[in-house]
């Protein structure tokens, strides 16, 4: 299934004078704006208010779901710009890391939740990371049978990639998202000023799903971050917001197209097939999610040059452009292929035990949905250690 020519079918972002670049995801009755500017959390409460159809908080209940760390950076910004249109605030708090997104974790959720009397008017606000966001989301989407929901993503990763398109759960065993349900927010709020709280490493980690884009939909792009990746990373580039709502862009057109995961947006997907099973492999303590994605992206490219679909001109740009921007192209020895292969067969896109991969056939075309034999798959794990 090829995808429609990027040129053709792109819809531009709504730039504005104030440095602002909206992106809208049209779905209907889910339609939700993505709102991309430096300083929007303060704009936060009446940004609800409007996407929600309300002209004031009314008394209504925000529950901010965060982590410790990002509520002492944003804390106060978030409660004083949602009491200030009217909200009453509650703060829920849960430490950080994929470590903790279980369904342990939702059911302290719920149970504060139910102690605040929250009922169905109130909205949950994520205020995170992707753990965040797919906790607070999944919460939303089944308590009272669904509570308005919005995103406000703190990290690089979680603005380019798991805040749009509805997505949200939590692991089970060793499966990551096994459990969990598509559930749009009202609204994304996206404020890149947040990003200079993140170590380095955690905004390299959100650049590689940002080649991800580039690599799968769009030319030149990929060639834009060819020459602006570190800019990116150390957020000196000029083009940092650009390229964080070109990648919302591309995430939003994709999911108007397929919004349940049935065909097309599987493409977005590129990379984490391997990149699961080596974060699940690891037990979430060695790779940030990011980094275990630029491993599988190579790890997809290999197995796709293998089988004839990858041209090997398009694997080793990719592999430069990878570790041009920091990342390892190598597969490291403590990691056990075997066991990799083991958890490929419990990935949730796997068909009756075998592994479905999206492949490139160049830089700005993929494809989903590839039966790879699995003696293709080891074979390229191996050539990955090599490198």
């Amino acid at each position: 299934m090829k995808k429609p020519s990027p040129n053709g079918s792109r819809r531009p972002t709504t730039a504005r004078h104030d440095g602002a670049h909206d992106v809208h995801l049209d779905l209907g009755d889910r339609s939700y704006d993505i709102l991309i500017r430096p300083g929007v959390l303060d704009d936060l409460g009446p940004a609800i208010c409007r996407a929600t159809g309300h002209p004031d908080g009314g008394g209504r209940t925000a529950v901010v779901v965060t982590n410790p760390k990002v509520e002492l950076y944003f804390g106060k910004q978030t409660v004083a710009s949602l009491e200030g249109a009217g909200f009453r605030v509650v703060v829920v708090t849960f430490p950080a890391g994929e470590s903790y997104k279980t369904l342990q974790t939702v059911r302290r959720l719920y149970r504060r939740l139910h102690a605040e009397q929250v009922d169905r008017r109130a909205v949950v606000v994520a205020l995170g990371g992707g753990v965040i966001g797919d906790l607070a989301g999944f919460a939303a989407a089944t308590y009272n049978r669904g509570l308005d929901f919005v995103q406000v993503p703190t990290t690089l990763l979680a603005q380019v990639d798991s805040s749009v398109g509805g997505k949200t759960g939590v692991n089970f065993d060793s499966g990551k998202n096994l459990i969990g349900a598509f559930y749009q927010p009202r609204l994304v709020v996206i404020d890149p000023d947040t990003l200079r709280t993140l170590p380095l490493r955690e905004r390299r980690s959100g650049l590689a799903e940002i080649i991800k884009y580039g690599a799968i939909y769009d030319r030149p792009f990929y060639d834009l971050l060819k020459a602006e990746a570190t800019g990116i990373i150390r957020l000196t580039s000029p083009h940092l917001d650009a390229a964080i709502a070109r990648s919302c862009e591309i995430k939003a057109r994709v999911v108007e197209r397929d919004e349940h995961d049935d065909g097309l947006r599987a493409i977005l997907n590129f990379g984490h097939t391997v990149g699961h099973a080596l974060e699940a492999v690891t037990h979430y303590r060695v790779y940030r999610h990011g980094e275990a994605v630029a491993a599988g992206m190579i790890s997809a490219a290999l197995i796709g040059e293998k089988v004839g679909y990858t041209p090997a001109a398009a694997t080793a740009e990719l592999i430069a452009l990878i570790e041009s921007a920091g990342f390892s192209a190598h597969l490291p020895e403590t990691v056990d292929i075997d066991d990799v292969m083991r958890l490929l067969a419990w990935d949730k896109k796997s068909v009756s035990g075998e592994a479905r991969f999206v492949l490139i056939d160049g830089i700005g075309q993929a494809t989903p949905g590839h039966r790879v034999p699995v003696d293709v798959i080891r074979d390229a794990l191996l050539r990955q250690r090599t490198l």
